[in-house]
């Protein structure tokens, strides 16, 4: 009795998977490809460029799932503990993340929320600090974070804003003053930018 069930709830499920397969309006896999701006927080920071590539899978005509290889180009802000601020030099910060997108309509425009997690990796950093007389920053690292988003695809164009949430970066740098002293500062820069995407993807389309 255990076997027939077994093999009875087996076929059913695969009768299900072959009904979504075969049911679908779009075609499974399709590939994003975007520019935009990257606008980083933070005092001192300046805005940037930045490029994505994302190949998908729809599990279903409504949800996807995929992986996010980004890279933005911007000048990150730093506060020192003493008060002052400054931006950095232009840097690179790359990102990995699983991503998913729930569509909410299946017709010609799809307006659509995603998230997603995984690795950030940010360039070193650095200013000149004309009042020790130095160059200070931060040097490069690896961040786990996240990013939430929301858009609207209409055909193969697609357009969306996405928030990454990096965690803070800060390091403790000791410079000399213009007196010959040494000043240890505690320098710190926020991390998390927004992106204002506009881009295309190939396949996905309807069947």
């Amino acid at each position: 009795m255990k076997k027939l069930l077994f093999v009875s709830a087996a076929l059913l499920s695969m009768s299900l998977v072959r009904a979504q397969n075969s049911g679908g309006q779009f075609n499974p896999f399709k590939v994003d490809l975007a520019i935009g701006a990257a606008i980083p927080q933070g005092t001192g920071a300046k805005g940037g460029v930045l490029f994505a590539l994302e190949p998908k899978y729809a599990v279903m005509d409504q949800l996807s799932v995929g992986l996010r290889l980004e890279a933005a180009l911007t000048a990150r802000g730093f506060t020192a503990s003493d008060g002052s601020s400054a931006s950095a030099k232009v840097a690179a910060a790359s990102s990995y993340l699983a991503t998913g997108d729930y569509y909410f309509s299946n017709k010609t425009f799809r307006p659509f929320v995603g998230a997603g997690v995984g690795l950030f990796q940010l360039a070193s950093a650095s200013f000149n600090d004309t009042q020790d007389n130095g160059a200070i920053g931060t040097g490069a690292s690896t961040k786990f974070g996240g990013m939430i988003r929301a858009g609207f695809e209409v055909m193969h164009f697609r357009l969306g804003l996405e928030y990454n949430l990096i965690g803070n970066s800060s390091e403790s740098q000791t410079s000399m003053d213009g007196s010959g002293n040494t000043v240890t500062n505690t320098v710190s820069s926020k991390n998390s930018y927004l992106g204002i995407k506009l881009g295309f993807f190939i396949g996905g389309s309807r069947k």
